[in-house]
C-alpha cells in the first residue's frame, strides 16, 4: 500500500525548533514534487514549502528564512526543519507528494495523515 507517513510534530515554545519527517512507503517507482502544507483551526489549508525532484525549493513568505525543506530521494523522505517558531505556526502539518506506484504506473497525488504542531508558552 502506497502512503505517506509524517512524524515529528509536538509542542514547542516560541522561538524553538522542530523537525518534521515524511516517509513515502510502498512499491513506488518514482516521486516528483514533495511538499508540506498546514491547516490552522478555522483556516484553509496552505502550502508551506515544496521541493522538486531536482532539489528546487519554494516557500510561503511567512516561513522564509525560518523553515527549510529537504529530501532524501534514496530513502523516499522529505523533511521540514522549522526554526524560530511562532504561535501563528500552530497548525496540523500535512505531507504531500506526487507518487508513481509500481502497480499502476499512473501519477497520483498523495496526502499524509497530518501531524500537529503547537507553538505555545
Amino acid at each position: 500500500q502506497v502512503q505517506l507517513v509524517e512524524s515529528g510534530g509536538g509542542l514547542v515554545q516560541p522561538g524553538g525548533s522542530l523537525r518534521l519527517s515524511c516517509a513515502a512507503s510502498g512499491n513506488i517507482f518514482s516521486i516528483k514534487a514533495m511538499g508540506w502544507y498546514r491547516q490552522a483551526p478555522g483556516k484553509q489549508r496552505e502550502l508551506v514549502a515544496v521541493i522538486t525532484s531536482g532539489g528546487s525549493t519554494n516557500y510561503t513568505d511567512s516561513v522564509k528564512g525560518r523553515f527549510t525543506i529537504s529530501r532524501d530521494n534514496a530513502k523516499k523522505m522529505v523533511y521540514l526543519q522549522m526554526n524560530s517558531l511562532k504561535p501563528e505556526d500552530t497548525a496540523v502539518y500535512y505531507c504531500n507528494a506526487d507518487l508513481l506506484p509500481l502497480a499502476t504506473l499512473k501519477w497520483v497525488n498523495y496526502w499524509g495523515q497530518g501531524t500537529q504542531v503547537t507553538v505555545s508558552s
